[in-house]
């Protein structure tokens, strides 16, 4: 026993002494275990716009950063899902409340109208491999494993149609724009530390592997192209995108090469009657604008372009500064949707309206494009934190002035949580029973956990819970906890329980006045938690005189108390299992107006009407 004491006492000073050989030295950062797998994309896409049909190339180099040996890869085929008895179309004829954009459109489709993605071959570092196509996903069995640190390259080609456009992609919307080309080449699907993710294409969102895309479109040269990526060869395109045109009589097609550094998508879109506007931000990147020659949406599309420098500006300065050298937003689509390095959306606006889903969609930019969320398993982190700091932009930007940009999210949530309609937050975003459940899921009460977050950390922790997130997470693909760590680290706060109760359980916040009472000159206050999700609790009590005092009671699994620039009195802290809790005002019960847990509003209360009392 004595020999063992002396080994352990030695190599605890051996460790807590300082190493002049620096061998034993602590490091200065702490050692990551992440790891993410990486793409690069050659693709040559040669368009027939009479026919909407295009054949193309795709050579795919895979990077295995992962410790896993894989035996098997997958391809997403998303346009597969616009054909008659795809799982798209059966889940929009059965579920209970149908996207009216799809309905039973899917089913009405004809051969000529239908999407789909062959794959003609597929070759694994120059061998074929065997595949099998299922649905809206392709199955690949390798010939060899790829091992871990190593890379292998896939040659593909294949031939597609272009659906006639129902869901964010398709030609000829409603709109009159002719390609919005979204989703429509196979892409490989991510794998990352919880195994593959080879989601069918039934409704909502997607994931992507980081990346470079290489992208050689060839279509009819009246077309105008606006998408993902840098265009390589300007002055051989013209179109807008530089002062002089070129001359086109002499072919039927023009090349278009783009090329987008690090990105986990690609999309583009055409038309015939593009105009083409660019903005540029001051010290931030070129804008770019392509929308209809319509005289009755012109005017809008023109004042809408000092507004998104402004909506780029407010970004970059809340979130973190846009990477990117350019940004687009472009007429097409089926309402709004994001993508990398640009946005669709459908352009026969009001103004207020136009702004407002540029403001939306822009937002993902931050909030999907450069924070990769699993957009399938986590929609309330891109949507949620979409709405919430695009109601912020436009709150500031249109000199709204509210002081509640987000209580309409808060009433939505409210809504739905007392329907028992609600579905937790964890839900896969396919999965959930009603389409209903899941927008106000994924918009409404993600809005609300950001929102009501600064409550309980403080309104400065949670700006700079925003940048810091931004900082350590941007092109990489960050979970729920990732970004609850971040909140932590910034506010010294302990806040498991709040990712855990709002996003994992449908337990809904009720705290209530119960009564008071006067014992020997003072008030005694009696509280009550009625939900089961815990919070701290800000209550204000306004006196008969006109003033009024702030008192906070902390929870106490927070371990702490979040700040404050205003006086208030800091009670004891209220201990979860404990239902009831009381406290003493120093003054009578005739000197009381009124008793006001939450007076602003910020926590997302089930039951306002017992929330004050006198």
């Amino acid at each position: 026993m004595k020999q063992l004491l002396i080994i352990s006492l030695t190599v605890f000073f051996s460790y807590g002494q300082s190493n002049k050989g620096g061998v034993n030295k602590t490091p200065d950062k702490p050692i990551s275990t992440y790891w993410q797998q990486h793409v690069n994309y050659q693709m040559e896409i040669d368009m027939n716009v009479e026919t909407y049909q295009y054949k193309g190339k795709q050579v795919l180099v895979y990077t295995n950063n992962s410790p896993d040996a894989l035996n098997r890869v997958f391809y997403h085929l998303y346009f597969n899902a616009f054909q008659p008895g795809s799982e798209m179309d059966i889940r929009s004829r059965t579920i209970l409340d149908p996207d009216r954009r799809v309905k039973d459109r899917i089913s009405n489709l004809k051969p000529n109208e239908i999407g789909y993605i062959k794959v003609n071959s597929l070759l694994q570092d120059g061998k074929v491999i065997s595949y099998e196509t299922v649905g809206t996903i392709l199955e690949v069995t390798l010939n060899k494993p790829i091992q871990p640190g190593s890379s292998v390259t896939f040659t593909m080609d294949f031939e597609a149609q272009v659906p006639v456009q129902i869901r964010r992609s398709g030609r000829n919307n409603k709109e009159g724009i002719a390609l919005s080309m979204t989703q429509w080449y196979p892409k490989m699907a991510e794998y990352d530390f919880e195994g593959w993710h080879a989601d069918p294409y039934i409704a909502r969102e997607f994931h992507g592997v980081w990346g470079d895309f290489d992208v050689k479109i060839a279509i009819d040269k009246d077309y105008t192209i606006g998408g993902t990526g840098y265009l390589q060869n300007p002055n051989k395109i013209g179109h807008g995108y530089e002062a002089k045109k070129v001359k086109q009589t002499k072919v039927d097609k023009l090349i278009w090469h783009f090329f987008a550094p690090n990105v986990h998508d690609f999309t583009w879109a055409a038309d015939t009657d593009y105009i083409h506007d660019k903005l540029q931000v001051p010290n931030g990147p070129m804008l770019h604008f392509f929308y209809k020659t319509n005289l009755e949406i012109k005017e809008n599309w023109k004042d809408l372009q000092s507004k998104t420098v402004e909506l780029m500006q407010y970004y970059s300065k809340h979130i973190g500064k846009y990477p990117y050298k350019q940004y687009s937003v472009i007429q097409g689509g089926d309402g709004g949707m994001e993508y990398a390095m640009c946005t669709l959306i459908t352009g026969n606006r009001s103004l207020g309206s136009l702004i407002g889903v540029t403001a939306h969609e822009m937002a993902h930019t931050w909030f999907q494009f450069l924070l990769a969320t699993n957009e399938a398993k986590h929609e309330w982190m891109d949507e949620g934190f979409t709405s919430y700091i695009s109601a912020l932009a436009m709150n500031d930007i249109m000199s709204r002035n509210n002081s509640h940009p987000t209580e309409r999210a808060y009433k939505s949530y409210i809504k739905m949580a007392l329907s028992g309609k609600e579905q937790p937050m964890i839900t896969h975003a396919d999965r959930y029973e009603f389409n209903s459940s899941y927008g106000t899921s994924a918009y409404s009460k993600g809005s609300v956990f950001l929102t009501q977050l600064g409550y309980v950390i403080g309104e400065d922790n949670l700006k700079q819970t925003l940048k810091k997130y931004y900082d350590d997470f941007h092109f990489k693909h960050p979970t729920p906890n990732d970004f609850i760590r971040s909140a932590e680290k910034v506010s010294g706060l302990e806040l498991d329980w709040y990712l855990m109760d709002f996003t994992q359980t449908t337990n809904t916040i009720d705290y209530g006045v119960r009564r008071i009472i006067e014992k020997d000159g003072e008030s005694i206050v009696y509280l009550e938690r009625i939900g089961l999700m815990p919070m701290p609790i800000d209550i204000e009590v306004e006196y008969t005189d006109g003033t009024k005092e702030q008192f906070y009671i902390p929870l106490q699994m927070m371990r702490g108390e979040k700040p404050s620039t205003t006086p208030r009195t800091v009670l004891k802290d209220w201990a979860w299992a404990h239902s009831f809790y009381e406290f003493t005002i120093n003054r009578s019960k005739s000197d009381i107006k009124l008793i006001t847990i939450d007076p602003e509003n910020k926590m997302a209360d089930v039951n306002k009407y017992n929330n004050s009392g006198y």
